[in-house]
């Protein structure tokens, strides 16, 4: 599929009118404001209430213990303090609403061809949610002239998958992603802080169970216990974050044809194995060189090139030495454990 545009995104959103009396509850309110955010193309949506319930505190804890054990590897903005307390990031903030945005689309590589993590397969996440979650956030202004808000985004010091599991969309996995029991964990999440006292939704319960598929499959152990990745030892983050001149011999290794992200812990998930609904949503669809890119592409990409396949992209934060490092390094098929027989 080619550049999406503005009609294209306006033709798949249906956008109707949501309101309610200025007399109506918070209950109202809740339900009306879930309703405005699935218009954005959201689902599931849920919402948490501040300061969060006892599991909160324990993911919280849980942070420490990972930043103690140097797991963030140089993200070190991982240890910003306000992470601890999402009422930091907005004056008066009471509530917030989660949202996933689906970007599992059934469209696949070609054989022998580099991968790309499908989350950057589209438009830019961030400024996809962000840009839905304001106009959510300007609705909730027209419902409540006094409320405030801010939008959240993977970038802002928000705990977000765990306030997505309190929120109900799902429950963070054995590899640390939000899974959802029937969209699997193909999606991104944001939030939107909120002065507005609204209904908590019942947080997700984990149905991981004794399954230790994504953990079998991870060929540099990266997840070195159950809900723990040390992003040293993390393909996705050396592909994305590492700017070193060279990769760590455990990656080259392991990489196999992985070049920006990995998805292997989310390909063998048994979530993730059922048949899944494909997106419609335009600015989730596949750029077509992503599905069929090799290393002889990226050793030509000179910065004008690399400019304007990347544009809007996510993947912008991997520099054009960095492409060709990581395609130098890649082996054009899959690591043996992806397909062994311990994990299908």
């Amino acid at each position: 599929m080619g550049m999406r545009t503005r009609k294209d995104v306006q033709r798949y959103l249906i956008l109707r009118p949501v309101s309610v009396t200025s007399s109506a509850g918070q209950p109202q309110l809740s339900a009306a404001l879930k309703e405005r955010a699935r218009q954005e193309g959201f689902d599931p949506v849920g919402i948490a209430c501040l300061p969060g319930s006892s599991r909160l505190q324990m993911r919280t804890a849980a942070l420490q213990r990972w930043l103690d054990a140097g797991f963030q590897a140089e993200m070190g903005w991982m240890a910003a303090p306000r992470r601890l307390d999402a009422r930091t990031l907005l004056d008066g903030a009471r509530s917030l609403l989660a949202v996933g945005l689906n970007y599992y689309v059934s469209d696949s590589r070609q054989p022998n061809s580099l991968a790309i993590a499908r989350y950057a397969w589209g438009r830019d996440y961030h400024r996809v949610v962000n840009q839905r979650l304001r106009r959510v956030g300007r609705w909730l202004e027209t419902q409540r002239p006094e409320s405030r808000w801010r939008v959240c985004v993977d970038a802002e010091p928000l705990l977000d998958k765990a306030w997505a599991e309190e929120a109900g969309l799902g429950w963070i996995g054995k590899h640390s992603n939000v899974i959802h029991r029937q969209r699997g964990s193909w999606m991104v999440i944001g939030h939107l802080l909120s002065t507005e006292d609204l209904v908590a939704d019942q947080p997700a319960q984990a149905r991981c169970g004794r399954c230790r598929a994504c953990m079998d499959a991870c060929p540099t152990d990266a997840i070195r216990e159950p809900f723990v990745v040390d992003s040293r030892r993390c393909i996705a983050y050396h592909t994305i974050e590492n700017r070193e001149e060279q990769l760590p011999e455990l990656i080259k290794t392991g990489m196999g044809p992985w070049v920006a992200g990995c998805d292997i812990c989310q390909d063998v998930c048994p979530f993730n194995q059922k048949e899944l609904p494909s997106s419609q949503d335009p600015e989730v669809q596949p750029r077509p060189w992503v599905l069929d890119l090799s290393a002889a592409q990226v050793e030509q990409w000179d910065p004008a090139t690399w400019d304007q396949k990347l544009r809007g992209s996510a993947l912008r934060r991997i520099k054009p030495w960095m492409w060709r490092r990581n395609a130098a390094s890649a082996k054009s098929v899959d690591p043996p454990t992806l397909f062994s027989s311990e994990i299908r």
